[in-house]
């Protein structure tokens, strides 16, 4: 028996449950992200593969992937995949980094007690690897 015909939900049960707009899910089908099965009257019913498919999507966009990386990592077919994922990794990497410099800065910033941070030599560290790239 397929998943969708032991759990048939519909474009909006999926999207409410993802808090998603509907033309969301419409969108990612177009761009053949999903594949939801359709009734006799022709709506969307999606099963449960469907529904893992979107949990993967919303996951992977939170993470900065692009629709297209997305379409790499869910084609099992896809030759690319691990480049894409390679390239994710090294910019998660790099996200993480910029994000823990920010949260070192903010941290000083709040223990700071100069009225101008921007006149703090140890506030302005924090962002030397922003003016050197200039």
């Amino acid at each position: 028996m397929k998943s969708s015909e032991t759990h048939p939900w519909s474009v909006g049960d999926v999207a409410a449950r993802f808090d998603l707009p509907t033309n969301v899910l419409r969108h990612w089908e177009s761009v053949g992200l999903l594949h939801p099965e359709r009734d006799a009257a022709g709506r969307r019913r999606y099963g449960e593969e469907e529904v893992v498919r979107v949990a993967i999507i919303r996951r992977s966009k939170a993470a900065g992937m692009t629709l297209e990386q997305i379409a790499v990592l869910l084609d099992d077919g896809s030759a690319g995949r691990h480049a894409v994922l390679h390239e994710h990794l090294a910019d998660l990497d790099r996200r993480m980094d910029d994000m823990r410099r920010s949260r070192e800065m903010t941290e000083h910033a709040l223990r700071c007690r100069a009225h101008d941070i921007l006149a703090c030599p140890n506030f302005r560290a924090g962002v030397d690897d922003v003016l050197a790239a200039m």
